[in-house]
Protein backbone atom coordinates (compact mmCIF):
# COMPACT_ATOMS: atom_id res chain seq x y z
CA UNK A 1 0.00 0.00 0.00
CA UNK A 2 1.15 3.50 -0.77
CA UNK A 3 0.56 6.12 1.90
CA UNK A 4 0.37 9.77 0.92
CA UNK A 5 0.09 12.38 3.66
CA UNK A 6 -0.05 15.99 2.68
CA UNK A 7 1.81 18.35 5.05
CA UNK A 8 1.00 16.61 8.32
CA UNK A 9 2.82 18.41 11.16
CA UNK A 10 2.83 18.31 14.92
CA UNK A 11 -0.08 20.78 15.09
CA UNK A 12 -2.15 18.52 12.82
CA UNK A 13 -1.52 15.48 15.01
CA UNK A 14 -2.42 17.42 18.16
CA UNK A 15 -5.72 18.60 16.67
CA UNK A 16 -6.60 15.24 15.12
CA UNK A 17 -8.81 14.04 17.94
CA UNK A 18 -10.83 17.26 17.89
CA UNK A 19 -11.03 17.30 14.09
CA UNK A 20 -12.18 13.67 14.07
CA UNK A 21 -14.91 14.48 16.54
CA UNK A 22 -16.35 17.35 14.49
CA UNK A 23 -16.19 15.46 11.24
CA UNK A 24 -17.94 12.61 12.99
CA UNK A 25 -20.93 14.88 13.59
CA UNK A 26 -21.49 14.98 9.82
CA UNK A 27 -21.13 11.34 8.80
CA UNK A 28 -22.32 10.48 5.36
CA UNK A 29 -23.96 7.29 6.65
CA UNK A 30 -23.23 4.50 9.07
CA UNK A 31 -20.84 1.95 7.55
CA UNK A 32 -21.17 -1.66 8.79
CA UNK A 33 -18.23 -4.06 8.63
CA UNK A 34 -19.63 -5.65 5.46
CA UNK A 35 -22.31 -4.60 2.98
CA UNK A 36 -23.37 -4.85 -0.66
CA UNK A 37 -24.03 -1.82 -2.86
CA UNK A 38 -25.09 -1.17 -6.42
CA UNK A 39 -22.63 0.57 -8.72
CA UNK A 40 -22.89 4.37 -8.49
CA UNK A 41 -23.08 6.37 -11.71
CA UNK A 42 -21.37 9.71 -11.05
CA UNK A 43 -23.22 12.86 -12.08
CA UNK A 44 -21.61 14.52 -15.11
CA UNK A 45 -19.81 17.77 -14.40
CA UNK A 46 -20.60 21.02 -16.17
CA UNK A 47 -18.08 22.72 -18.40
CA UNK A 48 -14.70 23.85 -17.15
CA UNK A 49 -16.10 27.16 -15.99
CA UNK A 50 -17.97 25.43 -13.18
CA UNK A 51 -14.79 24.29 -11.47
CA UNK A 52 -13.07 26.59 -9.05
CA UNK A 53 -9.75 28.09 -10.11
CA UNK A 54 -6.61 26.23 -9.07
CA UNK A 55 -5.81 26.90 -5.45
CA UNK A 56 -2.45 27.70 -4.00
CA UNK A 57 -0.40 24.77 -2.85
CA UNK A 58 -1.11 25.63 0.78
CA UNK A 59 -4.87 25.41 0.26
CA UNK A 60 -6.90 22.27 -0.45
CA UNK A 61 -8.38 21.83 -3.93
CA UNK A 62 -12.14 21.84 -4.30
CA UNK A 63 -14.46 20.26 -6.85
CA UNK A 64 -18.22 20.50 -7.51
CA UNK A 65 -20.41 18.04 -5.62
CA UNK A 66 -23.88 16.61 -6.22
CA UNK A 67 -26.20 15.71 -3.35
CA UNK A 68 -29.52 13.91 -3.41
CA UNK A 69 -32.58 15.64 -1.92
CA UNK A 70 -32.59 13.14 0.94
CA UNK A 71 -28.94 13.85 1.66
CA UNK A 72 -29.51 17.62 1.58
CA UNK A 73 -32.41 17.30 4.00
CA UNK A 74 -30.47 15.03 6.35
CA UNK A 75 -27.49 17.38 6.69
CA UNK A 76 -29.64 20.54 6.77
CA UNK A 77 -28.59 22.37 3.61
CA UNK A 78 -30.09 25.85 3.35
CA UNK A 79 -29.51 28.52 0.73
CA UNK A 80 -29.75 32.30 0.49
CA UNK A 81 -29.94 34.77 -2.38
CA UNK A 82 -27.20 37.17 -3.44
CA UNK A 83 -28.94 40.47 -4.11
CA UNK A 84 -28.52 44.23 -4.25
CA UNK A 85 -30.12 45.83 -1.21
CA UNK A 86 -29.73 48.71 1.19
CA UNK A 87 -26.89 47.71 3.50
CA UNK A 88 -26.70 48.97 7.07
CA UNK A 89 -23.68 48.30 9.22
CA UNK A 90 -23.74 48.41 13.00
CA UNK A 91 -21.04 49.03 15.55
CA UNK A 92 -21.42 48.79 19.31
CA UNK A 93 -19.10 50.39 21.83
CA UNK A 94 -19.14 52.38 25.08
CA UNK A 95 -18.39 55.95 26.09
CA UNK A 96 -18.80 58.67 28.71
CA UNK A 97 -20.89 61.84 28.86
CA UNK A 98 -18.99 65.11 28.86
CA UNK A 99 -19.94 68.78 28.50
CA UNK A 100 -20.11 70.37 25.06
CA UNK A 101 -16.98 72.51 25.04
CA UNK A 102 -18.64 75.00 22.69
CA UNK A 103 -21.30 75.64 25.35
CA UNK A 104 -18.99 76.32 28.30
CA UNK A 105 -18.65 79.95 29.43
CA UNK A 106 -15.99 81.21 31.83
CA UNK A 107 -16.77 84.05 34.26
CA UNK A 108 -13.86 86.42 34.99
CA UNK A 109 -13.16 90.09 35.52
CA UNK A 110 -10.96 92.52 33.57
CA UNK A 111 -9.96 94.58 36.56
CA UNK A 112 -8.38 93.78 39.89
CA UNK A 113 -10.50 93.61 43.04
CA UNK A 114 -11.77 91.63 45.99
CA UNK A 115 -14.79 89.33 46.02
CA UNK A 116 -17.32 90.55 48.58
CA UNK A 117 -20.66 88.70 48.22
CA UNK A 118 -21.12 85.34 46.54
CA UNK A 119 -24.61 84.49 45.30
CA UNK A 120 -23.72 81.35 43.31
CA UNK A 121 -22.20 79.52 46.25
CA UNK A 122 -22.37 75.84 45.19
CA UNK A 123 -21.18 73.61 42.41
CA UNK A 124 -23.74 72.43 39.80
CA UNK A 125 -26.11 75.22 40.75
CA UNK A 126 -28.48 76.19 37.95
CA UNK A 127 -28.08 79.81 36.81
CA UNK A 128 -29.70 82.01 34.16
CA UNK A 129 -28.13 84.33 31.65
CA UNK A 130 -27.78 87.78 33.26
CA UNK A 131 -28.24 86.46 36.78
CA UNK A 132 -25.86 88.09 39.36
CA UNK A 133 -23.23 85.63 40.60
CA UNK A 134 -21.08 87.74 42.93
CA UNK A 135 -20.01 91.29 43.83
CA UNK A 136 -16.51 92.74 43.52
CA UNK A 137 -14.92 95.78 45.15
CA UNK A 138 -12.28 97.37 42.94
CA UNK A 139 -10.44 100.66 43.61
CA UNK A 140 -9.72 100.87 39.88
CA UNK A 141 -13.41 100.62 39.08
CA UNK A 142 -14.31 103.26 41.68
CA UNK A 143 -11.79 105.61 40.11
CA UNK A 144 -13.13 104.96 36.62
CA UNK A 145 -16.69 105.71 37.71
CA UNK A 146 -15.60 108.98 39.33
CA UNK A 147 -13.83 109.97 36.12
CA UNK A 148 -17.04 109.25 34.24
CA UNK A 149 -19.06 111.48 36.60
CA UNK A 150 -16.51 114.29 36.35
CA UNK A 151 -16.59 114.13 32.55
CA UNK A 152 -20.39 114.35 32.63
CA UNK A 153 -20.24 117.39 34.89
CA UNK A 154 -17.73 119.15 32.65
CA UNK A 155 -19.83 118.44 29.57
CA UNK A 156 -22.88 119.86 31.36
CA UNK A 157 -21.00 123.06 32.13
CA UNK A 158 -20.11 123.62 28.48
CA UNK A 159 -23.77 123.50 27.51
CA UNK A 160 -24.93 125.88 30.29
CA UNK A 161 -25.24 129.65 29.68
CA UNK A 162 -21.91 131.38 30.16
CA UNK A 163 -19.95 128.11 30.19
CA UNK A 164 -16.25 128.49 29.39
CA UNK A 165 -15.10 124.87 29.37
CA UNK A 166 -14.08 123.44 25.98
CA UNK A 167 -17.13 121.52 24.72
CA UNK A 168 -15.21 119.27 22.33
CA UNK A 169 -12.63 118.26 24.94
CA UNK A 170 -15.30 117.51 27.54
CA UNK A 171 -17.16 115.35 25.10
CA UNK A 172 -14.04 113.35 24.29
CA UNK A 173 -13.30 112.90 28.01
CA UNK A 174 -16.81 111.54 28.69
CA UNK A 175 -16.60 109.18 25.75
CA UNK A 176 -13.23 107.82 26.95
CA UNK A 177 -14.59 107.24 30.47
CA UNK A 178 -17.63 105.38 29.10
CA UNK A 179 -15.51 103.22 26.79
CA UNK A 180 -13.28 102.23 29.71
CA UNK A 181 -16.31 100.94 31.63
CA UNK A 182 -17.52 99.00 28.61
CA UNK A 183 -14.03 97.59 28.06
CA UNK A 184 -14.14 96.23 31.58
CA UNK A 185 -17.52 94.64 30.70
CA UNK A 186 -19.44 96.61 33.32
CA UNK A 187 -23.12 95.56 33.00
CA UNK A 188 -25.37 98.05 31.20
CA UNK A 189 -27.61 98.33 34.23
CA UNK A 190 -24.65 99.53 36.31
CA UNK A 191 -23.85 102.26 33.78
CA UNK A 192 -27.52 103.24 33.73
CA UNK A 193 -27.56 103.42 37.54
CA UNK A 194 -24.42 105.54 37.48
CA UNK A 195 -26.00 108.00 35.04
CA UNK A 196 -29.22 108.21 37.02
CA UNK A 197 -27.88 108.42 40.55
CA UNK A 198 -24.59 110.19 39.90
CA UNK A 199 -23.03 108.19 42.73
CA UNK A 200 -20.10 105.81 42.67
CA UNK A 201 -20.82 102.21 43.73
CA UNK A 202 -18.37 100.57 46.10
CA UNK A 203 -19.25 97.08 44.80
CA UNK A 204 -20.32 95.90 41.38
CA UNK A 205 -22.33 92.79 40.51
CA UNK A 206 -20.91 90.30 37.97
CA UNK A 207 -23.56 88.51 35.89
CA UNK A 208 -23.64 85.03 34.34
CA UNK A 209 -22.84 85.16 30.62
CA UNK A 210 -25.08 82.15 29.83
CA UNK A 211 -27.62 79.76 31.29
CA UNK A 212 -26.51 76.40 32.59
CA UNK A 213 -24.87 74.61 35.51
CA UNK A 214 -21.83 75.78 37.42
CA UNK A 215 -19.22 73.09 36.78
CA UNK A 216 -16.25 74.99 38.23
CA UNK A 217 -16.10 77.54 41.06
CA UNK A 218 -13.18 79.56 42.41
CA UNK A 219 -15.13 82.52 43.78
CA UNK A 220 -15.16 82.79 47.58
CA UNK A 221 -15.65 85.81 49.86
CA UNK A 222 -12.54 87.98 50.26
CA UNK A 223 -10.79 86.25 47.35
CA UNK A 224 -8.52 88.60 45.42
CA UNK A 225 -9.21 88.47 41.69
CA UNK A 226 -6.75 89.72 39.12
CA UNK A 227 -7.68 90.53 35.51
CA UNK A 228 -8.38 87.25 33.71
CA UNK A 229 -8.91 85.18 36.87
CA UNK A 230 -11.51 82.47 36.23
CA UNK A 231 -14.17 82.67 38.92
CA UNK A 232 -16.78 80.29 37.48
CA UNK A 233 -17.37 77.95 34.53
CA UNK A 234 -20.97 77.65 33.40
CA UNK A 235 -21.94 74.76 31.11
CA UNK A 236 -25.09 74.61 29.02
CA UNK A 237 -26.03 70.89 29.15
CA UNK A 238 -28.96 71.10 26.75
CA UNK A 239 -26.56 69.42 24.33
CA UNK A 240 -23.78 67.09 25.54
CA UNK A 241 -20.94 65.11 24.02
CA UNK A 242 -20.12 61.41 24.22
CA UNK A 243 -16.60 60.23 23.65
CA UNK A 244 -16.87 56.69 22.27
CA UNK A 245 -13.87 54.41 21.86
CA UNK A 246 -13.40 52.63 18.51
CA UNK A 247 -10.74 50.01 17.78
CA UNK A 248 -8.26 50.77 15.04
CA UNK A 249 -9.54 48.05 12.70
CA UNK A 250 -13.07 49.51 12.90
CA UNK A 251 -12.36 53.21 12.54
CA UNK A 252 -12.57 53.03 8.75
CA UNK A 253 -16.25 52.10 9.02
CA UNK A 254 -17.18 55.35 10.78
CA UNK A 255 -17.55 58.81 9.24
CA UNK A 256 -18.71 62.22 10.41
CA UNK A 257 -22.49 62.54 10.23
CA UNK A 258 -23.28 58.85 10.89
CA UNK A 259 -26.35 58.41 13.12
CA UNK A 260 -26.12 56.70 16.48
CA UNK A 261 -28.21 55.88 19.53
CA UNK A 262 -27.12 56.06 23.16
CA UNK A 263 -28.58 54.12 26.05
CA UNK A 264 -27.85 54.22 29.77
CA UNK A 265 -28.87 51.80 32.50
CA UNK A 266 -30.47 54.66 34.47
CA UNK A 267 -33.32 54.73 31.92
CA UNK A 268 -34.10 51.15 30.83
CA UNK A 269 -35.73 50.89 27.43
CA UNK A 270 -35.01 54.52 26.50
CA UNK A 271 -32.56 55.60 23.83
CA UNK A 272 -31.17 59.00 22.93
CA UNK A 273 -30.48 59.98 19.30
CA UNK A 274 -26.98 61.20 18.44
CA UNK A 275 -24.68 61.78 15.51
CA UNK A 276 -20.93 61.58 14.92
CA UNK A 277 -19.46 65.09 14.93
CA UNK A 278 -15.71 64.44 15.03
CA UNK A 279 -13.17 61.61 14.75
CA UNK A 280 -9.94 62.08 16.64
CA UNK A 281 -6.89 61.95 14.30
CA UNK A 282 -4.97 59.93 16.88
CA UNK A 283 -4.95 56.34 18.14
CA UNK A 284 -4.05 55.54 21.74
CA UNK A 285 -0.71 53.71 21.67
CA UNK A 286 -1.68 51.41 24.54
CA UNK A 287 -5.26 50.40 23.74
CA UNK A 288 -5.04 50.88 19.93
CA UNK A 289 -8.36 52.74 20.03
CA UNK A 290 -9.42 56.11 18.68
CA UNK A 291 -11.96 58.51 20.14
CA UNK A 292 -15.13 59.40 18.29
CA UNK A 293 -17.20 62.35 19.46
CA UNK A 294 -20.99 62.24 19.31
CA UNK A 295 -23.43 65.10 19.90
CA UNK A 296 -26.64 64.34 21.83
CA UNK A 297 -29.59 66.69 22.49
CA UNK A 298 -30.28 66.71 26.23
CA UNK A 299 -33.23 69.11 26.76
CA UNK A 300 -34.47 67.33 29.89
CA UNK A 301 -30.97 67.10 31.38
CA UNK A 302 -31.33 63.35 31.91
CA UNK A 303 -27.79 62.66 30.73
CA UNK A 304 -25.41 63.66 33.49
CA UNK A 305 -21.73 64.42 33.21
CA UNK A 306 -19.54 61.35 33.66
CA UNK A 307 -22.29 58.83 32.89
CA UNK A 308 -21.09 55.54 31.37
CA UNK A 309 -23.24 54.81 28.31
CA UNK A 310 -23.66 52.19 25.58
CA UNK A 311 -23.31 53.44 22.02
CA UNK A 312 -24.78 51.85 18.92
CA UNK A 313 -23.54 53.36 15.68
CA UNK A 314 -25.76 52.91 12.64
CA UNK A 315 -23.58 52.99 9.54
CA UNK A 316 -25.58 53.21 6.29
CA UNK A 317 -23.66 51.89 3.28
CA UNK A 318 -26.18 52.48 0.50
CA UNK A 319 -27.30 49.89 -2.06
CA UNK A 320 -24.66 47.17 -2.34
CA UNK A 321 -24.41 43.59 -3.59
CA UNK A 322 -24.68 41.55 -0.40
CA UNK A 323 -24.46 37.92 0.69
CA UNK A 324 -25.61 36.44 4.02
CA UNK A 325 -22.61 36.19 6.32
CA UNK A 326 -23.27 32.47 6.87
CA UNK A 327 -22.81 31.96 3.12
CA UNK A 328 -19.10 32.87 3.27
CA UNK A 329 -16.86 29.91 4.10
CA UNK A 330 -13.44 30.98 5.38
CA UNK A 331 -10.87 28.43 4.28
CA UNK A 332 -7.46 29.61 5.34
CA UNK A 333 -6.59 32.61 3.19
CA UNK A 334 -9.52 31.96 0.83
CA UNK A 335 -13.14 33.07 0.95
CA UNK A 336 -15.43 30.52 -0.67
CA UNK A 337 -19.12 30.36 -1.49
CA UNK A 338 -20.88 27.19 -2.59
CA UNK A 339 -23.19 28.23 -5.41
CA UNK A 340 -26.42 26.26 -5.83
CA UNK A 341 -26.69 25.47 -9.56
CA UNK A 342 -29.89 23.45 -9.13
CA UNK A 343 -30.58 19.74 -8.95
CA UNK A 344 -28.38 19.30 -5.87
CA UNK A 345 -25.30 20.47 -7.78
CA UNK A 346 -23.05 22.81 -5.77
CA UNK A 347 -20.12 24.68 -7.25
CA UNK A 348 -17.30 25.97 -4.99
CA UNK A 349 -16.30 29.48 -6.02
CA UNK A 350 -13.57 31.79 -4.77
CA UNK A 351 -15.05 35.16 -3.87
CA UNK A 352 -13.93 38.41 -2.29
CA UNK A 353 -16.04 40.21 0.29
CA UNK A 354 -15.71 43.60 1.91
CA UNK A 355 -16.80 44.87 5.29
CA UNK A 356 -19.42 43.04 7.28
CA UNK A 357 -22.72 44.88 7.54
CA UNK A 358 -24.93 43.37 10.22
CA UNK A 359 -25.83 39.85 9.07
CA UNK A 360 -24.43 40.41 5.56
CA UNK A 361 -21.13 40.78 3.78
CA UNK A 362 -20.65 43.20 0.90
CA UNK A 363 -19.60 41.23 -2.20
CA UNK A 364 -16.66 42.66 -4.13
CA UNK A 365 -15.91 39.84 -6.58
CA UNK A 366 -17.05 36.37 -7.60
CA UNK A 367 -20.85 36.50 -7.37
CA UNK A 368 -23.72 38.06 -9.32
CA UNK A 369 -27.13 39.24 -8.19
CA UNK A 370 -29.75 36.47 -8.21
CA UNK A 371 -27.39 33.55 -7.55
CA UNK A 372 -28.11 31.26 -4.61
CA UNK A 373 -25.43 30.21 -2.15
CA UNK A 374 -25.33 27.66 0.67
CA UNK A 375 -25.89 29.26 4.08
CA UNK A 376 -26.00 26.12 6.22
CA UNK A 377 -23.92 22.89 6.25
CA UNK A 378 -21.02 24.65 4.49
CA UNK A 379 -18.51 22.65 6.49
CA UNK A 380 -19.85 19.31 5.33
CA UNK A 381 -20.14 20.41 1.71
CA UNK A 382 -16.55 21.68 1.88
CA UNK A 383 -15.44 18.26 3.13
CA UNK A 384 -17.23 16.52 0.26
CA UNK A 385 -15.77 19.01 -2.20
CA UNK A 386 -12.24 18.32 -0.94
CA UNK A 387 -12.86 14.58 -1.12
CA UNK A 388 -14.16 14.85 -4.67
CA UNK A 389 -11.11 16.87 -5.69
CA UNK A 390 -8.73 14.42 -4.00
CA UNK A 391 -10.24 11.36 -5.63
CA UNK A 392 -10.55 12.99 -9.03
CA UNK A 393 -13.53 13.12 -11.35
CA UNK A 394 -15.25 9.86 -12.19
CA UNK A 395 -17.09 11.29 -15.18
CA UNK A 396 -17.49 8.97 -18.20
CA UNK A 397 -14.62 9.24 -20.71
CA UNK A 398 -15.07 11.17 -23.97
CA UNK A 399 -16.82 9.29 -26.79
CA UNK A 400 -14.59 6.70 -28.47
CA UNK A 401 -12.16 6.29 -25.59
CA UNK A 402 -12.23 2.76 -24.22
CA UNK A 403 -15.46 1.97 -26.09
CA UNK A 404 -14.71 -1.74 -26.37
CA UNK A 405 -13.93 -2.03 -22.69
CA UNK A 406 -17.13 -0.18 -21.85
CA UNK A 407 -19.16 -2.60 -23.94
CA UNK A 408 -17.58 -5.63 -22.23
CA UNK A 409 -17.64 -4.17 -18.71
CA UNK A 410 -19.99 -5.90 -16.25
CA UNK A 411 -23.32 -4.12 -15.83
CA UNK A 412 -24.83 -3.48 -12.39
CA UNK A 413 -21.75 -4.67 -10.51
CA UNK A 414 -21.88 -4.87 -6.71
CA UNK A 415 -19.17 -5.02 -4.10
CA UNK A 416 -19.00 -6.24 -0.54
CA UNK A 417 -16.46 -4.56 1.70
CA UNK A 418 -15.12 -5.68 5.05
CA UNK A 419 -12.12 -4.89 7.20
CA UNK A 420 -10.16 -6.62 9.91
CA UNK A 421 -10.65 -5.46 12.58
CA UNK A 422 -14.27 -4.55 11.66
CA UNK A 423 -13.70 -1.00 13.00
CA UNK A 424 -10.38 0.31 11.62
CA UNK A 425 -7.75 1.34 14.10
CA UNK A 426 -4.59 3.39 14.04
CA UNK A 427 -1.88 1.51 12.19
CA UNK A 428 -2.14 -1.46 9.80
CA UNK A 429 -5.57 -2.86 8.82
CA UNK A 430 -6.66 -5.62 6.43
CA UNK A 431 -9.28 -4.88 3.77
CA UNK A 432 -11.34 -7.33 1.70
CA UNK A 433 -13.64 -6.59 -1.26
CA UNK A 434 -15.78 -9.16 -3.10
CA UNK A 435 -16.82 -7.97 -6.56
CA UNK A 436 -19.66 -9.58 -8.56
CA UNK A 437 -21.60 -8.61 -11.67
CA UNK A 438 -25.36 -8.25 -12.04
CA UNK A 439 -25.76 -12.03 -12.45
CA UNK A 440 -23.79 -12.79 -9.30
CA UNK A 441 -20.71 -13.99 -11.21
CA UNK A 442 -17.29 -12.94 -9.88
CA UNK A 443 -15.60 -10.06 -11.65
CA UNK A 444 -11.99 -10.80 -12.50
CA UNK A 445 -9.12 -8.53 -13.49
CA UNK A 446 -10.42 -5.41 -11.75
CA UNK A 447 -8.41 -2.73 -9.99
CA UNK A 448 -9.70 -2.14 -6.47
CA UNK A 449 -8.59 0.64 -4.10
CA UNK A 450 -9.63 1.68 -0.62
CA UNK A 451 -8.96 5.37 0.08
CA UNK A 452 -9.07 7.02 3.52
CA UNK A 453 -9.34 10.81 3.36
CA UNK A 454 -9.55 13.52 6.05
CA UNK A 455 -10.20 17.06 4.77
CA UNK A 456 -8.00 19.97 5.81
CA UNK A 457 -9.02 22.11 8.77
CA UNK A 458 -7.08 25.37 8.35
CA UNK A 459 -8.54 26.88 11.52
CA UNK A 460 -6.78 24.10 13.47
CA UNK A 461 -3.60 24.25 11.41
CA UNK A 462 -4.35 20.78 10.03
CA UNK A 463 -3.63 19.84 6.40
CA UNK A 464 -5.56 17.26 4.40
CA UNK A 465 -4.55 13.60 4.79
CA UNK A 466 -5.01 10.78 2.30
CA UNK A 467 -4.10 7.10 2.48
CA UNK A 468 -4.67 4.71 -0.45
CA UNK A 469 -4.58 0.92 -0.21
CA UNK A 470 -4.43 -1.07 -3.47
CA UNK A 471 -5.96 -4.55 -3.12
CA UNK A 472 -4.67 -7.63 -4.93
CA UNK A 473 -6.86 -10.16 -6.69
CA UNK A 474 -7.09 -13.45 -4.80
CA UNK A 475 -9.38 -15.24 -7.22
CA UNK A 476 -13.13 -15.72 -7.45
CA UNK A 477 -13.78 -11.96 -7.46
CA UNK A 478 -12.08 -11.49 -4.10
CA UNK A 479 -9.57 -8.69 -3.61
CA UNK A 480 -7.51 -8.27 -0.44
CA UNK A 481 -4.81 -5.99 0.89
CA UNK A 482 -3.59 -4.07 3.88
CA UNK A 483 -2.99 -0.41 4.58
CA UNK A 484 -2.28 2.03 7.35
CA UNK A 485 -4.67 4.45 9.00
CA UNK A 486 -2.46 7.35 10.18
CA UNK A 487 -4.45 8.22 13.30
CA UNK A 488 -7.77 7.91 15.07
CA UNK A 489 -10.73 10.06 14.10
CA UNK A 490 -13.42 10.23 11.45
CA UNK A 491 -12.30 9.42 7.90
CA UNK A 492 -14.10 9.64 4.56
CA UNK A 493 -13.67 6.23 2.91
CA UNK A 494 -14.05 5.53 -0.81
CA UNK A 495 -14.00 1.97 -2.18
CA UNK A 496 -13.50 2.03 -5.96
CA UNK A 497 -13.46 -0.82 -8.46
CA UNK A 498 -12.44 -0.09 -12.06
CA UNK A 499 -11.59 -2.15 -15.13
CA UNK A 500 -10.02 -0.89 -18.33
CA UNK A 501 -10.53 2.69 -17.21
CA UNK A 502 -14.23 2.19 -16.46
CA UNK A 503 -15.88 2.48 -13.06
CA UNK A 504 -17.57 -0.79 -12.08
CA UNK A 505 -18.67 0.04 -8.56
CA UNK A 506 -18.02 2.74 -6.03
CA UNK A 507 -19.00 3.34 -2.42
CA UNK A 508 -18.37 6.32 -0.16
CA UNK A 509 -19.00 6.37 3.59
CA UNK A 510 -17.51 7.60 6.88
CA UNK A 511 -15.84 5.53 9.58
CA UNK A 512 -14.39 6.53 12.93
CA UNK A 513 -11.03 4.87 13.42
CA UNK A 514 -10.04 3.84 16.91
CA UNK A 515 -6.78 4.77 18.56
CA UNK A 516 -4.80 7.91 19.09
CA UNK A 517 -2.26 9.75 17.03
Amino acid sequence: MKLLATGVGLAALTAAGVGGYYLGQFRRESAPSSFAVRALQPAPLEDARAASPPAASSEPSLAPVTLTPERMQRIGVKTGVVEVRAVHDELRTVGTIEADEARISDVNVRFAGWVRKVYADAMYKQVRRGQPLLTVYSPELVTAEREYLVARELLAQTTSPGGTTDFHGSRLLLRAAAERLKHWQIPDREIARLKKSGKVAQEIEIDSPSSGLIIERKAFPNTYAEPGTKLYSVADLSTVWVYAHIFQNEIGRVKVGDPATVSVDAYPGQTFPARVSFIWPEVDQTTRRARVRLEIPNPELKLLLGMYVSVQLGLPRGDRLAIPSSGVFQSGARQIAFVDRGGGYFEPRDIEVGARAGDDFVVLKGLAAGERVVTSANFLIDSESQLAAALGSFAPPPPGVGAAAAINAPKGATLEYSSKPPIPRTGSNDFRVELTDGDGAPVLGAEVTVTFFMPAMPAMGMAAMRSVATLKEKGGGVYEGSGDVPMGGTWQVTVLATKAGQTLAQKQFSVTAEGGM
